[in-house]
């Protein structure tokens, strides 16, 4: 694991050296990674971290089984979206396959960043158009009531709380069609444990439901009973990553605050809904409980019927292979995620390099070798939607 982090780092660190030396580049080198030279955005804008974005966009449209929160209608189908601080744009592609999917073809996609970090979508077969624009510089450089969709996603890294938050949610609300939809997406940068036999969110849908099922995953709810992080790597991580952005008037738990801030919108934004998962970072330890349990309590009555005696041993793991996959690609991006905020939290956190270096080895052996993730640590996802009055 060592090696690999040094190739991806060696890597970064050749792709953004001729950046590094051009004072016309909006990037600079630090610490081997390549970052904005004039934003104060804490993550970096290279290969490795847009794979996590990647990643992590990924992991969020599998378990919600879904690109859109929201449902378009057919008989109204979207025909421009937009997604704000598009980055690889991403999501932008997913959102296209969904909707094609569902029989909505005619539909135009906007990419909005700061730097140009998209690809040709439309070699894909999209209609797209990337627009660079700095979010802090409003208005953006749309028309009201352009898009039919406005989607905001991972935001909580970029826009600091208080009166620039509320500006671009106006500006958002602003471009947005009367009827249409906006969206935000968010991660909790915090990792919390989520306790044994969480109860089913009150009123839940059937659908939602059972795709939490099918996924291993858990749906968040007001009752959903969490407690602070039990590893020890964890909550060294979370106290850092929670002063770091403390510091830049970030929100290191975005989830908490999203519904408020909507519903606070009376006068431009309705029927406020959301949709929220808790990813298990591992297989948990009262899974396997319950499971060696119920299989010891069948085999149990199987020996009784046939008078015979046998092991009562586990048997292998409670998850199928894809439910596995999902929580584990959860850990690498909690995992990635540290490692992109590697200067701030070596800063806060007070450790030289060396230091730093031994910790961040005896995390990687506890979380991927010693399954150290597995008393109900959860990285938590959500997806907000409502409609413009």
């Amino acid at each position: 694991m060592d090696a690999t982090r040094g190739s991806i780092s060696s890597t970064s660190t050749q792709s953004t050296k001729d950046d590094s030396l051009s004072s016309k580049s909006p990037f600079q080198l630090r610490h081997g990674r390549r970052y904005l030279r004039d934003l104060p955005y804490p993550l970096p804008c290279d290969l490795p971290e847009l794979q996590r974005q990647n990643l992590s966009s990924l992991l969020t449209i599998s378990v919600l089984g879904r690109a859109l929160g929201s449902t378009p209608s057919r008989k109204n189908p979207p025909k421009k979206v937009i997604e704000v601080a598009c980055g690889s744009a991403y999501w932008s592609s997913l959102c296209h396959e969904y909707l094609k999917g569902a029989g909505i073809d005619d539909v135009s996609f906007t990419g909005l960043d700061i730097v140009p970090l998209a690809g040709d979508l439309g070699r894909q077969g999209i209609d797209w158009r990337f627009v660079q624009h700095d979010l802090r510089k409003i208005p953006l450089p749309f028309d009201d009531g352009e898009f039919d969709i406005v989607v905001m996603k991972d935001l909580s890294m970029v826009v600091p709380l208080g009166m620039a938050s509320q500006r671009v949610l106006d500006e958002a609300t602003r471009i947005l069609k009367t009827g249409g939809t906006l969206e935000i997406w968010e991660t909790d940068h915090i990792i919390r444990s989520i306790l044994p036999h969480p109860p089913p969110p009150p009123g839940k849908i059937a659908e939602e439901y059972a795709c939490a099922v099918a996924t291993g995953t858990f749906l968040i709810s007001p009752i959903t009973p969490f407690t602070d992080v039990h590893n020890k790597y964890l909550q060294d991580s979370n106290a850092w990553i929670q002063e770091a952005l403390d510091k830049r008037k970030l929100s290191p738990t975005p989830c908490a605050r999203i519904s408020q801030m909507l519903l606070q919108e009376t006068e431009t934004l309705c029927n406020v809904e959301n949709r929220r998962v808790a990813i298990p970072l591992g297989e948990l330890r009262w899974e396997r409980e319950d499971a060696a349990g119920r299989n010891l309590s069948k085999r149990r009555g199987s020996e009784a019927g046939r008078g015979k005696k046998g092991s009562t041993g586990l048997e292998g793991s409670t998850l199928t292979e894809e439910q596995a996959a999902l929580r584990y690609t959860a850990l690498l991006v909690v995992i990635q995620m540290i490692e992109s905020l590697e200067p701030l939290l070596k800063e806060v956190s007070g450790k030289n390099q060396e230091e730093w270096q031994r910790w961040w080895g005896w995390m990687m052996t506890n979380l991927l070798e010693q399954k150290g993730a597995s008393n109900g640590e959860c990285l938590e996802v959500g997806v907000w939607w409502c409609t413009k009055v």
